[in-house]
C-alpha cells in the first residue's frame, strides 16, 4: 500500500513581491520597443537603397568622349545615372515582347552585310523583365549595327550624322 506524504509548506510572499516593479515593466517594454523599431528600419532602409523594378548597367567604350563610361539604368521607377534613362526606359518598354530575348545576341547564321560601324562596344548586365541579362554588343557589321541600333538610346546613338554645305 502506498502513502502519500505531505509536501512542505512554501515560504510566504509579501503582496508587494507579487508585482512586478513599474521601472522594470517600462525598462522591458523601451527595450522592446527599440529593438522592434531598428528591425523595421533596417528592411526599410535598405529598400530605399536598393533599387526596385527593372535595373541594368551598361558599359560602353570606344564610342568616343561622352558616350563611353559605364551606367546605371533603373526602370519601373525609372531613374539612374544614364544620360537619358526615360527615353531608354521607353524604348525597351516598346521592343520587349513576351517570350522573346530582348538582348538576345546575333544568331550565328544570320546573313550581315559587311559595312563596319567602328569599334563601340557595350556590355549590359542587370535583370529586365525578371530574367538576368548579360549581353555584349559592338558594331563589326551591319546585322551588328542594326542590334545596336534597335537599342538606342540605352546605348549611345552612333549612327553617322549628315555634314553640312560650305
Amino acid at each position: 500500500m502506498s502513502r502519500l506524504l505531505p509536501l512542505p509548506a512554501l515560504p510566504a510572499r509579501s503582496p508587494s513581491a507579487a508585482r512586478p516593479r513599474p521601472l522594470i515593466v517600462l525598462a522591458a517594454l523601451g527595450v522592446s520597443l527599440l529593438s522592434s523599431l531598428s528591425s523595421l528600419s533596417s528592411p526599410v532602409a535598405h529598400a530605399a537603397q536598393t533599387p526596385v523594378g527593372d535595373r541594368l548597367s551598361v558599359t560602353v567604350r570606344h564610342a568616343g568622349a561622352g558616350f563611353d563610361g559605364t551606367f546605371e539604368l533603373y526602370c519601373h521607377p525609372g531613374g539612374g545615372s544614364h544620360p537619358d534613362a526615360g527615353a531608354a526606359c521607353d524604348r525597351l518598354d516598346r521592343i520587349t515582347q513576351w517570350g522573346r530575348d530582348t538582348f538576345a545576341p546575333v544568331p550565328d547564321d544570320s546573313v550581315c552585310t559587311l559595312q563596319y560601324g567602328g569599334p563601340a562596344t557595350a556590355h549590359v548586365t542587370g535583370t529586365w523583365a525578371g530574367r538576368p541579362v548579360d549581353a555584349s554588343f559592338d558594331r563589326r557589321d551591319g546585322c551588328h549595327i542594326g542590334q545596336w541600333d534597335r537599342l538606342v538610346p540605352l546605348l549611345p546613338d552612333l549612327s553617322p550624322r549628315p555634314q553640312g554645305r560650305s
